[in-house]
């Protein structure tokens, strides 16, 4: 009896946990939408202001680890935004990655690639591996970023910049100087790029780092 009553809690505590990690991701959906929506219903006078469009369309992923599931039945697309009004609305109104629970993702990235290695766009590039993200200013070579994704892990956060193409070692190395020129690091600081195929064959502590 006392088995059966064990594997009752269990069940109900697995149930718990499956619910809310569909609340959440739910939950960041709606958020996304609501925010394009409410900054689209501003009155008369506000949606006269001029909009400032962007270079490229992008889209907002989330991510939310179940391992009963698929892992691209776990991923969400959030929303869509080509201007710097609709990135700022998102971004005011969805919650800070700092406190997503752990075993949780964000991807941004351009519309039409989606945030995995099979995606063909992806799949001959990599990623640097960083503490920080910036924004999109890596000039000519600005083309060859796919996007970028911050992981929410136990043992460390990380953020990474993916990239079309492992082999343009000019723009890979190019977009981990304007990194660093931009977050005021030390030229002595090391940063690694990992390429995908790399990764996708070992665990990510084990691939190895190319033009660090």
């Amino acid at each position: 009896a006392k088995e059966a009553e064990g594997g009752i809690q269990k069940w109900k505590k697995e149930k718990e946990e499956k619910e809310k990690e569909e609340e959440e991701a739910a939950a960041a959906v709606w958020v996304g939408e609501e925010a394009l929506r409410k900054a689209r219903a501003k009155g008369p006078v506000e949606s006269k202001l001029e909009l400032h469009p962007l270079l490229n369309r992008w889209a907002l992923w989330f991510f939310k680890n179940d391992r009963s599931r698929a892992w691209q039945d776990n991923l969400h697309l959030v929303t869509k935004f080509d201007t710097v009004e609709d990135f700022w609305a998102m971004y005011n109104n969805i919650q800070l990655a700092s406190k997503l629970s752990s075993g949780c993702d964000y991807a941004l990235f351009k519309d039409g690639i989606e945030p995995m290695w099979e995606d063909s766009r992806n799949r001959r590039g990599g990623r640097w591996l960083l503490l920080c993200l910036i924004g999109e200013s890596f000039e000519e070579h600005s083309r060859e970023v796919c996007g970028a994704v911050i992981n929410i892990r136990t043992k460390g956060d990380k953020i990474a910049v993916w990239t079309r193409e492992t082999e343009n070692q000019e723009g890979v190395l190019r977009i981990g100087r304007v990194y660093k020129e931009r977050l005021g690091l030390s030229t002595k600081t090391i940063i690694g790029y990992q390429a995908h195929a790399d990764t996708a064959a070992k665990s990510n502590s084990l691939a190895k780092n190319k033009f660090v």
